[in-house]
Order: C-alpha cells, then structure tokens, then sequence
C-alpha cells in the first residue's frame, strides 16, 4: 500500500550562491494536516520560480526508497525534506510513473504526474562537503530523480495518509523515460493533457 510518509514545507530561506541569492531547499516535514493548494503546500515558497513552483510543479515527491538508497550511497540520515520534497512517499515506484498518471492522497486530495526533477548547481550546494562535488552528475545517473505533480483537486492531507493511483495511462511516458529524452518521452502541459 502506497502511503504519505511526510508533507514537507520551507523551514528557512538560506543564503546561497545562484542568482536568487537565497534558496527555499530547505523543507521539513509538517505536524498535523497541511492545506494542498493549486500551487502547493500552504506555508510552502520557492526562490525562484522560473525552474520550480507554478501549476505545473505545484508539488514535488521523493520516494522513501530512493532516499534509501541515497541513505546508503552518502552513510547519513536523510529524513523528509531533505530533497527538497514536499512529499515523501512509500509504497510508490515514483521513476516508473507515468505522465498524466492520477493519484489520490487521503480522502480529498486529486494529484497529476507532471514531469521530473532535473537536478541543479542548488541541490548540490544544499548536499554540501565532499559530497557536492559531481552530485548534479550522480544524482542525474541514478535516475531517481522524483518528480513533480499538478494539483486537479486541493483539499488537506497528513502525514498516514494512503495514496491510490486511480489513473495510469499506459501509453504514456514514465518519468524516467521523460528524464533521460526516450524518443517521443517529452513533459509539457500539452503532453499531460493528452493522457488524461
């Protein structure tokens, strides 16, 4: 059973190299049920929302089992939010998921899979040390990337929640296919609509 492990907001605004000069990665995981908005989680911000944010990336989700396997990879921790996610999910094969794929989040919440992280000089300023160096490079070839969802219908979700994928349309391109440019894989507002 795929399930809602932790719905994630900005902690703090940080200072940060890029052309923003700040940088809203820092999330962390919220107490209690969180508003889902048409774009996104109340309380949540971006920096710069000409890469991340709108309607089209309303929500970003990261797989408990990939961040496992980071886990594993970097020998630290690295609990909800530290991605940059405001989902962490499990249960859920998120590089297999398909574009314009629907999913349900508790008992109110419609979601749509829009498109994939690409992984910026950002993210790996955030992994710091010894770590960021090639990391937008790694974290690219892993291909566990996460992805973004659209929001078709706001409502709250919490932490528990169960989330059912009502809708997965078989023709369509899987986040990975999308992320690494298969033939024909593209993410883009029409694209979406096309498999819905």
């Amino acid at each position: 059973m795929a399930e809602l492990l932790a719905a994630c907001v900005v902690h703090a605004l940080l200072p940060d190299a890029g052309a923003q000069g700040v940088t809203a990665i820092d999330k962390r995981a919220v107490d209690g049920a969180v508003k889902v908005r048409k774009l996104g989680l109340y309380a949540d911000v971006q920096a710069s929302r000409k890469y991340h944010g709108g309607p089209e990336q309303a929500l970003y989700v990261y797989a408990q089992e990939d961040a496992e396997y980071w886990q594993n990879e970097l020998g630290r921790e690295l609990p909800a939010g530290w991605f940059g996610e405001n989902l962490r999910v499990s249960g859920l094969d998120i590089s297999g998921a398909r574009v314009g794929e629907r999913w349900q989040i508790g008992p109110t919440v419609l979601v749509e899979v829009t498109s994939p992280r690409t992984p910026c000089a950002t993210f790996a300023r955030w992994v710091g040390g010894a770590d960021a160096r090639g990391w937008v490079k790694r974290f690219a070839e892993a291909r566990r990337t996460g992805l973004y969802l659209r929001v078709v219908k706001q409502g709250s979700i919490v932490a528990g929640d169960d989330i059912t994928v009502i809708h997965s349309p078989a023709d369509a391109p899987t986040i990975t296919d999308v992320f690494v440019g298969a033939p024909g894989a593209t993410a883009t507002p029409a694209t979406v609509a096309a498999f819905v």
